[in-house]
């Protein structure tokens, strides 16, 4: 099942807002600022702004953004940053006629689909407008990888194999990136889609990491029990190499211009 599927999962993120804000990371300035270097204007429409973390940093480029963010919650703490936002769904939100130079999509798009949110970009871009979806990846050191994937495998019998892998793959948004490429083709208003990669490292504590794990998607639906085992087994994990790791940090995104003249 594709991930825009599970709206539940989706709409999760919302139930500690502020501590998503908090502990999820941004995103490499020098993918900023080649979204904003490429596109005609500064007019952007960030679609699942959420709590507004990568809309700063678009903002602090320069730009006038608008969200798009179906979890009242989340728009809420963006409103409170000083961002509008229109409460919707990306399918279903409609433009009004409004041209952007920008929609973004930062850890969010694999929450929407692919071919019905291509189209809907393509009608709130002004020719030249540029779609640019991206995602984080952290990846372990490979070692204490496997300890956390072993502790998930004991707490949650019978997850997908995929969701339990120690070491994730170095391409880990792989299939979803050919997604948002294929619908972008399929909405046949877009130049070829372009793709490029980020590479950087950050360092976590124990009680970062645990933070940040409480934010994701597949901790949200674990019982009360599961989450507790799941943050007991990855805190010794993390406490046996001295309470401190270096992840490495993956970014991706896909990018394509409206056709027509700027």
């Amino acid at each position: 099942m594709h991930s825009h599927h599970q709206r539940d999962m989706a709409e999760s993120f919302g139930a500690d807002a502020e501590r998503y804000d908090r502990a999820r990371p941004d995103y490499p300035g020098e993918l900023v600022a080649a979204i904003v270097a490429a596109t005609p204007g500064l007019d952007v429409v960030d679609v699942g702004i959420g709590t507004g973390i990568a809309a700063r940093q678009f903002r602090a480029a320069g730009c006038r953004v608008l969200g798009v963010e179906p979890d009242p919650r989340m728009a809420e703490l963006a409103r409170r940053d000083g961002f509008p936002v229109e409460v919707s769904s990306f399918e279903e939100w409609d433009p009004a006629g409004r041209l952007f130079d920008a929609v973004i999509a930062a850890q969010a798009w694999h929450w929407i689909d692919p071919a019905a949110g291509a189209v809907k970009a393509g009608r709130a871009l002004r020719p030249g407008g540029r779609l640019a979806v991206f995602w984080n990846m952290a990846l372990p050191p490979p070692g204490l990888a496997e300890e956390f994937a072993a502790g998930l495998r004991s707490a949650v019998p019978g997850l997908p194999p995929a969701l339990t892998e120690a070491s994730r793959d170095a391409d880990p948004y792989g299939p979803t990136r050919a997604a948002a490429a294929e619908g972008i083709r399929a909405a046949a208003v877009f130049d070829e889609p372009e793709e490029r990669r980020f590479d950087s490292e950050r360092p976590y504590t124990r009680d970062e990491w645990l933070e940040t794990l409480s934010t994701s998607g597949l901790h949200a639906r674990l019982t009360p029990a599961q989450r507790a085992e799941v943050a007991a087994s990855t805190a010794a994990a993390i406490d046996a190499v001295g309470g401190r790791f270096t992840a490495r940090f993956v970014t991706v995104a896909v990018t394509a211009a409206r056709a027509g003249a700027a």
